[in-house]
């Protein structure tokens, strides 16, 4: 891990447990959505929560309908390479990226590397009710973080089977000191033969971050060992670590620095889900400079719109690939090699095509 990454003072490295353990002032007047104090206890205490029947079916059938439509361009672009024969049009929402995968090794992943946000996603992502429960855990002023994610989690795949981790740990040390709550949405009832999630409870409690290492398996994800977050992180890994399953109208609400992890999908149907962000837009998004959040809402309680145009014209992942990772064939949309600026901030202790990408880029 390289000096910059961890603050310190006196050799003594500085963390920041206030704003993962102390509950902001809350809003003078009830609002829809918003969670029941017990709730809000339990979010600071233990550094998540799960929140059921919160969406009503048709508030998540268009995000469904998206994805769909995401697999069907997919499956047309590969089909007219010559990638595949067949285009499984016959095959549902949750089995057709299956298929395609079969004919084409890392379908999944040209689908997570090249997804771009559809309006439904935007949609959940202001939803007000949902802002009215963001408002609760930092304050009025709200913006959606530059990091989001589409999981196209297919059965038995390695390469979308997520370690432990912290989600700072992708981010720049900007983003320690502040609380950046994300909401795991599922498009489907999740459980342990689907891939649902663990957590760390009371990882987040010290306000610190583990040292993670790059890159777990044949991924670009970052990895954090249970001895580390034994040690570092005061987890009891024999007591603490819980399994959450999240019914289809729910979501797991978590903060940036709480370890966790998906389970393997070992069912017959692919685990869709998003993960949405938010945080004050007075505080540093962490994200190297490379974009900004998108305003929802500020503490003048004027009427905002956010901005889709301007926060849509980056596209996080071209400029990662474009910065770390000069591929020798820029117009490769095949290429399932994902690399970002994460990979540089921690100790390389798997070498993968992904971190080869990455360090041939760096040299």
């Amino acid at each position: 891990m390289s000096s910059a990454d961890m603050k310190e003072q006196n050799g003594t490295t500085v963390c920041y447990p206030e704003p993962y353990t102390k509950i902001p002032p809350q809003p003078s007047e009830t609002k829809p959505g918003q969670l029941q104090q017990s709730q809000i206890d339990k979010f600071f205490k233990e550094g998540y929560l799960v929140v059921e029947d919160f969406f009503k079916p048709e508030e998540l059938q268009p995000c469904r309908d998206a994805i769909a439509e995401m697999v069907e361009l997919l499956a047309n672009k590969l089909y007219d390479a010559g990638k595949i024969k067949n285009l499984y049009k016959e095959y549902g929402l949750f089995q057709r990226l299956t298929k395609l995968e079969e004919e084409f090794k890392g379908a999944n992943i040209l689908l997570f590397k090249h997804q771009k946000m559809p309006k439904a996603f935007r949609d959940i992502w202001c939803n007000e009710r949902l802002l009215n429960v963001v408002e609760q855990l930092i304050g009025p002023d709200i913006a959606g973080h530059p990091v989001w994610n589409m999981r196209t989690k297919t059965p038995n795949s390695k390469a979308m089977d997520v370690p432990w981790h912290q989600d700072s740990g992708y981010f720049s040390e900007e983003s320690y000191d502040h609380l950046i709550p994300t909401a795991w949405i599922p498009f489907l009832d999740t459980n342990e033969q689907n891939g649902c999630m663990q957590v760390a409870r009371y990882g987040h409690k010290l306000g610190k971050m583990g040292k993670h290492t790059c890159c777990h398996s044949d991924t670009w994800f970052i990895d954090l060992s249970e001895d580390v977050m034994e040690q570092d992180l005061d987890i009891n890994i024999k007591n603490d670590l819980v399994t959450v399953p999240i019914p289809y109208g729910g979501f797991l609400l978590f903060s940036n620095i709480i370890p966790h992890r998906s389970l393997k999908n070992v069912s017959n149907d692919i685990r869709w889900s998003i993960d949405l962000r938010w945080q004050s837009p007075k505080e540093d998004y962490g994200f190297y400079g490379i974009a900004e959040g998108v305003l929802f809402r500020d503490s003048t309680g004027e009427k905002i719109t956010p901005d889709w145009e301007k926060f849509l014209s980056v596209d996080r992942k071209e400029v990662w690939q474009k910065k770390y990772f000069k591929q020798v064939v820029e117009t490769d949309h095949f290429d399932t090699t994902i690399t970002g600026p994460w990979i540089g901030r921690w100790d390389i202790t798997n070498e993968n095509k992904h971190t080869q990408a990455f360090t041939k880029s760096a040299q």
